[in-house]
């Protein structure tokens, strides 16, 4: 689900890319660093991502995700943003995982974001 939005910066055309409905640049985990407990989100509009982070249960993103709404990891390195993979809901003996591989371990994994407590 990719759109492309033109915006003039400068003289030169810039192309920027809808990478998802919203983009996850952080997250916590439990105590034992096996389930996440919520995520902070920002709202990806296709030309800007959210200054205005807000946080979410990861149920609810497990809920969103269900229902069709799109999420990317993202990283903001040296003041721009950078797109990280797609964040999935997997299952595995019943329970639902988020994560950002296919694999089967029982837990939940979006990669190397930084954590918040």
């Amino acid at each position: 689900m990719s759109r492309e939005f033109w915006s003039p910066l400068g003289s030169e055309e810039v192309f920027m890319t809808k990478w998802a409905d919203f983009v996850i640049p952080k997250v916590k985990y439990n105590r034992d660093h096996t389930q996440i407990v919520e995520v902070e989100t920002r709202a990806d509009s296709g030309d800007a991502i959210s200054a205005s982070p807000q946080r979410v249960l990861r149920q609810e993103v497990v809920s969103a995700i269900l229902r069709g709404t799109t999420f990317v990891t993202a990283y903001l390195r040296d003041g721009k943003w950078q797109k990280g993979e797609e964040v999935r809901v997997v299952t595995i003996h019943g329970e639902r995982f988020i994560r950002t591989d296919s694999n089967s371990t029982k837990a939940d994994n979006l990669g190397s974001l930084p954590e918040y407590v």
